[in-house]
């Protein structure tokens, strides 16, 4: 037997392992949260709450697992993918309002660049971490992409982003209802826009044009960010660059 083949049989066995226990706890927090009925009890922050512990206890590193599991992340883009099934469905009434639908997105879009990266910028003086927080409400492939591009903390961004979406799938419908705003159409839009693809996951157990609309405001938000964060950034950049 190859010696190369000998040495990999424990690291796919490891690997094997750690993807099984890790769909096994989500599992089962999936399933706690359906028998409650408790949105708070939200099954990928309930994992990421055992999950840390573990691998500090373990002395495994994130990269560690990150790599052994790393067929769990590769399922992320046909999920976000999956997402768009809701989007086709409502896709003549959506059509109908494009104008209105893009327009607000954009301008989303926009603020949250410009307040997050302004904000972080006069707490913390933080270049580097600005960049980042930035970018924290699109999806965590575009968003590490961008940071890398843009000289930010990819460690960051990944935070930020899970924070994000995991504050709009859990805050985020009852924060909306607080705000009386209680149409599908909104509440998917604003979803979608802020949390990407976990809040968006989460809105769509409501309705399917809750999910449409989610799924529109993740995919053109993610779209103008990419498009308009260079730029903007690099412009927000200079304007809190010292004078020479």
């Amino acid at each position: 037997m190859p010696m190369s083949f000998t040495a990999s049989v424990p690291a796919l066995f490891s690997s094997a392992v750690l993807i099984l226990a890790t769909l096994a706890l989500y599992q089962a927090f999936a399933w706690l949260q359906k028998r409650s009925g408790q949105i708070w009890l939200n099954p990928m922050l309930l994992s990421i709450f055992v999950i840390i512990p573990c691998l500090l206890a373990a002395d495994m590193p994130f990269e560690q697992f990150y790599r052994a599991t790393e067929p769990l992340s590769m399922l992320l883009e046909p999920a976000v993918v999956a997402l768009g099934f809701p989007l086709y469905q409502q896709l003549g009434q959506i059509a109908r309002q494009w104008k209105v639908i893009f327009s607000l997105l954009i301008l989303g879009a926009l603020l949250v660049i410009t307040i997050s990266f302004c904000m972080t910028m006069l707490m913390l003086n933080y270049p580097q971490i600005a960049v980042s927080l930035s970018l924290k409400s699109i999806t965590t492939p575009i968003g590490l992409a961008l940071t890398r591009e843009l000289a930010g903390d990819a460690s960051v961004t990944a935070f930020a982003i899970i924070l994000a979406g995991l504050f709009g799938a859990l805050l985020g419908p009852p924060w909306l209802k607080a705000l009386n705003v209680r149409t599908a159409k909104a509440q998917g839009l604003a979803i979608g826009a802020a949390s990407h693809a976990l809040g968006t996951a989460t809105i769509s157990k409501v309705s399917y044009e809750h999910g449409a609309y989610g799924s529109l405001a993740l995919i053109i938000s993610a779209i103008v960010t990419a498009l308009i964060s260079p730029a903007l950034i690099g412009y927000l950049q200079l304007f809190f660059s010292p004078p020479p």
